[in-house]
């Protein structure tokens, strides 16, 4: 389990198959072999440690439902140590669990007459994202924990404030970039258990 709040942008370096390293400096400090590290959202284990890389074996099924088959050497992707039991969970409960891929749509500024600033970005989402999400709820982008503002038929939309800008690759992606949803598990299961009274 995860929170959302990312820890680092680390670096690809490699990816082969389903075969992939990611350098790191802050992730590193107490990893262990077994260990599991959201990548942009989708829970791996550290299968080596190398120096400043870290090295996991993909799946097939998370090539399918994420993003990270189109990483490259050099891509930055966000990190997150998963969750124990003393952590504060400042974020959402996160699972690591990739259920589609988005792309973003806009990403616009928007100031306000105090001097605040923020950026709102816009995404496409598959319905099944879309009947999960609820505005002003949680809502997980490349492993961020985020706020919907605002959702339609087609997306959904959150405010990104500088911090998590500057903190995360949403800072560093584009329209038309591909991005990794997890929809808010609370809502998931409420939703299932109506339609099974249904």
């Amino acid at each position: 389990m995860f929170t959302g709040i990312i820890e680092e942008v680390g670096a690809v370096k490699v990816v082969e198959g389903g075969h992939l390293e990611i350098a790191c400096k802050i992730i590193l400090e107490d990893a262990k072999l077994g260990d599991s590290i959201a990548i942009n959202g989708v829970d791996l284990t550290i299968a080596r440690i190398e120096g400043d890389v870290l090295t996991f074996d993909c799946m097939p099924e998370t090539y399918r439902r994420s993003n990270l088959g189109e990483l490259t050497p050099g891509d930055a992707v966000n990190l997150e140590r998963s969750v124990r039991a003393e952590t504060r969970l400042s974020g959402h409960i996160v699972r690591g669990v990739t259920e589609a891929v988005g792309k973003i749509i806009s990403l616009t500024r928007e100031k306000d007459k105090y001097g605040g600033e923020a950026v709102i970005a816009r995404f496409s989402a598959p319905p099944d994202i879309l009947r999960h999400a609820v505005v002003k709820g949680p809502v997980t982008i490349d492993g961020i924990s985020l706020t919907v503002i605002a959702k339609d038929a087609e997306s959904l939309s959150v405010s990104l404030v500088t911090y998590t800008l500057e903190h995360t690759n949403l800072g560093r992606k584009q329209p038309g970039d591909t991005v990794n949803l997890e929809s808010d598990i609370i809502a998931r299961y409420v939703d299932e258990l109506l339609q099974e009274r249904g």
